[in-house]
């Protein structure tokens, strides 16, 4: 992937969506949650404080991290689904 994000923002590569129920039942496509944790491929520099210093994202390349159920933009490259999110709508990472 080629794709550099701007300013604070991360791509992301999201986890599937869970496939079974923890008691072993088949869900819905159309019942599936939508995925709220992936990895980290992609981040910006960072962004101006109001001291025109730069504040670099506080994740990395390959950081777990956790993120708003509706936040970021879909979109696809080289046929897969991706999220581009500001680092503002990253609740955390996993360690």
């Amino acid at each position: 992937m080629n794709l550099k994000p701007l300013g604070d923002r991360v791509i992301v590569k999201a986890d599937e969506a869970e496939e079974t129920t923890a008691s072993g039942l088949f869900i819905a496509s159309e019942a599936k949650e939508k995925p709220q944790s992936g990895v980290v491929l992609a981040v910006g520099a960072g962004k101006p404080d109001k001291d025109g210093n730069l504040v670099p994202v506080p994740v990395k390349v390959g950081d777990k991290v956790v993120y708003g159920k509706f936040g970021g933009q879909e979109i696809k490259v080289d046929g897969e689904n991706l999220l581009i999110l500001r680092a503002d709508d990253l609740y955390g990472v996993f360690e």
